[in-house]
């Protein structure tokens, strides 16, 4: 088909390939590239899953997910956020992908086009590409914490603008939205006839001050999450989408028919994910994961990697390295070749100056995270 000329794999799953043949041939590396927490999934949900597959929970659930967790989902929004939700609203997917291409599926005409951040998340823009849409970036920097602008956003809406997506916390810079900017952009969206798409798959993996939801400002943005970062359930493959009630009809037709539903045995287990006990777990985690920060951050800093925006979420630092190399990807492929610390190229998440940054992902120990700094150094000085 001709989209698939436009949709192009991740570059780093060619270096993961090579660090891991190096890894097998005796090499010791350090992984910074990997956007998974290296947690696994908590125990308090790993048994809930078992005690699902003993009971016999095999069977398909109903397209837009199990009732139960549809409304402990909504539940969450009230005591995390105090937002009140109906849980017909609410859908639960394989994965925020799948998410993502229902939101696609149901916005986007062919030729239409969607706005979204540059750098970004690569897979946003083949969502729209899948739908035979067209992705626009809009180029952002750190003076706006690499997030767009209002401005920007009403520059950009021209004719045959479907829908803006953001991101917040972002990937690959952990950037954080403001809760003025969103009733901006949803301004914006309702005064162009589009649709304001948000993703909050890193929503509970901040470091600061208090995170709004999308849905504290209006009822009609499409509010995309995941059971992967946070609650540390990527391979379950469990996401979720909040969808303006006068869409949900649409959205349930094409989850029946893309995918029917989702993992059975992770819906069950994802109820256990917002008691009490297993929430004390993820806090214990979020700390950990703001001491990486925390540690990495200053470093990298030290080394001649220009960070300047501390970012407020996710578990990444997106670094200016054009101090050392005018191609990041040629400079990842030797980082990693001659001092075994695999990151990740700028080219993954855009076309905004790719060759200037490198993303790492802090999803490994303090311990080897001061001996990727250490290597790096080395590697550095040489």
């Amino acid at each position: 088909a001709d989209r698939m000329r436009f949709i192009q794999p991740f570059h780093v799953m060619a270096l993961l390939a090579r660090a891991r043949e190096l890894e097998a041939a005796g090499r010791s590396i350090i992984h910074m590239e990997i956007g998974e927490p290296d947690f696994i999934t908590p125990q308090p949900v790993i048994d809930a899953g078992i005690r699902a597959l003993e009971q016999g929970q095999t069977h398909y659930t109903p397209a837009t997910g199990l009732p139960a967790l549809r409304e402990r989902i909504a539940d969450f929004y009230l005591q995390r956020y105090d937002v009140e939700l109906d849980p017909r609203r609410v859908i639960v997917t394989p994965g925020a992908s799948a998410a993502l291409q229902l939101v696609m599926a149901a916005l986007v005409n062919p030729g239409a086009r969607v706005l979204m951040a540059d750098p970004g998340y690569p897979c946003n823009r083949n969502f729209v590409y899948l739908v035979n849409g067209e992705p626009v970036g809009i180029p952002v920097d750190a003076a706006s914490g690499y997030q767009p602008t209002p401005q920007q956003v009403d520059e950009f809406w021209t004719a045959g603008v479907a829908a803006l997506l953001v991101a917040s916390p972002s990937n690959p810079t952990g950037t954080v939205l403001n809760e003025a900017d969103l009733r901006a952009f949803h301004a914006t969206a309702v005064r162009r006839g589009g649709s304001l798409v948000v993703d909050e798959i890193y929503h509970g993996l901040t470091y600061g001050g208090a995170v709004t939801t999308a849905l504290a400002v209006s009822e009609d943005i499409f509010v995309i999450n995941s059971f992967s970062k946070y609650f540390g359930m990527t391979g379950w493959r469990l996401g979720w989408l909040v969808a303006p009630q006068a869409v949900v009809p649409d959205i349930d037709k094409l989850a029946q028919n893309l995918f029917l539903a989702a993992p059975t045995l992770a819906q069950h287990a994802a109820l256990q994910a917002f008691e009490e006990h297993n929430l004390a777990i993820l806090e214990d985690r979020r700390a950990a994961f703001r001491a990486r920060r925390d540690y990495l951050l200053p470093a990298l800093r030290e080394l001649g990697f220009g960070i300047p925006v501390t970012p407020a979420g996710a578990f990444y630092l997106y670094a200016d390295c054009s101090r050392f190399t005018a191609d990041s990807y040629d400079f990842s492929v030797r980082l990693l070749e001659e001092a075994g610390v695999a990151i990740t190229p700028g080219v993954d998440f855009g076309s905004n100056q790719p060759e200037r940054d490198v993303r790492f992902a802090y999803t490994t120990s303090v311990e080897n995270l001061r001996e990727g700094v250490r290597r790096i150094a080395a590697y550095l000085s040489a």
